[in-house]
Formats: structure tokens, sequence, C-alpha cells
């Protein structure tokens, strides 16, 4: 059997041009989709799918190169070698895209130019305004590239010089939505920190990635966008969205998953995220709801120290439930879980029962019961397998 190194030595697929700036999970599943596809518009699909994920244009050249077909040997007519920067050598288009969607975890991610001399003599350039001014501004600039990117016509629609149809009005859109008119052309300068956040979790549920695009070029009409799908363009918004977010100091992130999915909540390191994960997707159907509804009220950006309170008491009820289990892997000291629980002012409520402690506890006894809920989860799935 061929070692790896043999291998890819012998692939024809030159990757050393190519930079990837979307996640690799959503470049392999968005091109598995166009593979797929038998429609005769897939290599328009694929020259934009290549636009995006890809810095530059050198990929979706490489690709528009190439023959849609296998050229003959003897055939007189066939195209000829590959020029410059063709790097299929022989593949046909469909071939050269199933193996950059193959090799996509070989692909380089695309980073941060390294620092410039201003900013290694730590002389940053010049800002106009204050910091939140600057990552609001920034925030406007992310809308300005999804929308020019048909990111936002579903919901916006598109103006065509052959369609007069009246477009919906944007900003009623978002209205509707935050209940904050008059937000529609985005005008970052006059928005309080609650427009900014709003105006955040309003466009997760706004963008739709359009899978298709053709230029209309009648009184230079534009790009006209179809096809939309808005699983793809929440991954890339909330990944854009939590790094600027992470690069001004905000402690607040869009969740991936849950009931708070698109909705900011309190950033974890990285342990607990993995718990909340597993929690999330590997409980029983039976408890699933209210593992959501507990983890959604314990990290939402407007929680409070009741909401922390309710979040616990729904954990520990699910414990409750599995009591039995837990006596039987930790014996007697399976009490202790609901002692604390029952004598601290968590769930009874009863007027013995202790208050006087910093909120602090609410977030060691939540990620305890979490934990060992997850604990749980994982003791039944192995009963079941054995």
């Amino acid at each position: 059997m061929e070692d790896k190194d043999t291998v890819l030595r012998g692939t024809k697929l030159d990757l050393s041009s190519y930079e990837l700036r979307w996640p690799t999970s959503l470049f392999v599943s968005e091109g598995e989709r166009v593979l797929r596809s038998s429609n005769t518009s897939w290599e328009e699909q694929t020259v934009w799918l290549l636009t995006e994920a890809l810095v530059g244009t050198t990929a979706a050249a490489d690709f528009e190169d190439l023959p849609d077909r296998p050229a003959s040997s003897d055939d007189p007519w066939a195209s000829p070698t590959p020029g410059w920067g063709q790097r299929g050598d022989g593949m046909t288009k469909r071939e050269w895209l199933k193996e950059l969607v193959s090799r996509a975890a070989e692909l380089r991610q695309a980073a941060e130019p390294r620092p410039y001399w201003p900013q290694r003599q730590g002389r940053g350039l010049s800002h106009d305004g204050s910091t939140a001014r600057d990552t609001r501004r920034d925030f406007a600039g992310i809308i300005s590239d999804f929308a020019d990117n048909g990111y936002l016509a579903e919901v916006f629609g598109e103006e065509c010089v052959d369609d007069p149809t009246e477009l919906p009005d944007a900003s009623r859109v978002i209205e509707r939505r935050l209940g904050v008119p008059d937000l529609w052309p985005l005008a970052p300068e006059t928005w309080d920190e609650d427009t900014f956040f709003g105006l955040i979790e309003v466009f997760h549920d706004l963008v739709s990635r359009p899978r298709t695009r053709r230029f209309h070029s009648w009184n230079n009409c534009g790009w006209h966008h179809s096809e939309f799908h808005n699983g793809p363009a929440r991954i890339l918004y909330r990944g854009k969205v939590n790094e600027l977010l992470r690069e001004a100091g905000i402690e607040y992130e869009l969740a991936a998953e849950g009931e708070d999915l698109g909705r900011l909540v309190a950033v974890t390191d990285d342990a607990r995220s993995a718990l909340v994960h597993q929690a999330l997707n590997d409980s029983a159907p039976d408890i699933t709801a209210r593992v959501r509804h507990a983890i959604a009220l314990f990290r939402g950006r407007d929680t409070t120290v009741e909401s922390k309170r309710s979040a616990i008491v729904t954990l520990a009820g699910i414990l409750e439930e599995r009591r039995a289990l837990l006596k039987d892997k930790l014996g007697k000291d399976e009490g202790a879980l609901f002692e604390i629980a029952n004598r601290y002012d968590l769930r009874h409520r009863k007027a013995d029962q202790r208050g006087d402690y910093d909120e602090a506890f609410l977030d060691w006894i939540f990620w305890w019961y979490l934990g060992t809920m997850e604990l749980t989860n994982r003791l039944i799935a192995s009963r079941s397998a054995g």
C-alpha cells in the first residue's frame, strides 16, 4: 500500500497557489453539493463558490481554463496543453473540482497580513473615533460586503432595469424584527449599544447565500442572485462577527447551536464550549428541550440572577430523574449534588435556606450540574451499548 506522501506526490492538482477563506467543512459541503448537481449551470455555481471561498481569482481562473470533457489523444481538434496557471494537467472541470474538494483539508487557511511598520512600532494607524464606534463601523462594513455578494437579496430584493417591481422596504423589514425604525441604510454612528447588538442578531437571521448568480449586462444592470440557502450564510456570518467581537474585546459571541442559535451569548473557554456542545447534541430526546432551555437561560446576554437560578433548577430536575443511576455509580456521594440545590436558595426557596452567596456560586453550580448531566448521558449510552 502506498504511503500518504507517495499518493500526494502522484496527485495532479497543485494546491500551493490557493488559500481558503471559508471554514473547511463549509467549503466541502458546498462543493459536494455542486458536484452532485446535474444542472447545466453547475460551472457558473463552481466559479461563484471558488470566488467566494478562496482568496483571489486564481482558483476560479484555473477552473475556467480546463476542458469540459477529456480530450482524445488522437483528436486533431483537441484542446492544446494547459497554459500558465492551469493546475489540472489533463483533468476535466468536474475532476478538478472533485479533487479540490476531497483535498480541502490540505488548503492553507487565509491569514491576516503580518504586522506592518506602524503596528510593529506600537503605533497603529489612527482611528477617527472611539473603539466602540470603530467596531460598529466595521460591522456595517461586514453587512455591506454581504449585501454586495447577494446575501440580503432574498429578503431585500434586487433592482433590475427590466423589472420595475417595487422592492420591500429594507428599513421596515428590520423594524418589524427589532422595533426600531429607519435603520437602513446603516448609520453606525447613530447606534446605541442595544441597537448595535440587536442588529447583529437580526442580520444573522436575514442573510442567505445565493448559490447561483448571473450577470445582466443590459444597461450595466449587474449581478442577479438566486437559489438561496441560509445555512452556509449564517456560518460565514457568525465567523466574521464573532471575530470582530473578539478583536474588540467584547465578551459576547453569536451562538452556533441551541435554543439561542444566532443570539449573543457570554463567551466561555474552550472546555466549557465543548461541554455545551456535547450536552446539546448527546442528550436523550426526552430531556433535549430542557437542556437547550437551561443553557439559553444561563448564557444569554440579558441573563439575570433569576434566570441563572432557573437554569440550575432545570438541570437539577434532570439529575433528580437520574438519581438512581448516580447512586449506583457514586454510592452515598450522590446526595451531595442535591444537598447544595436544596440547602441553598435555589430550588425550594424556603426561609431556612442560605441566600447570602456571591453570584459566582451560581456559575459554579451550573457548570457542575451540566458536567454531571453530561456524565449521566455517557453512562446511559455505555449501558445501552453493553
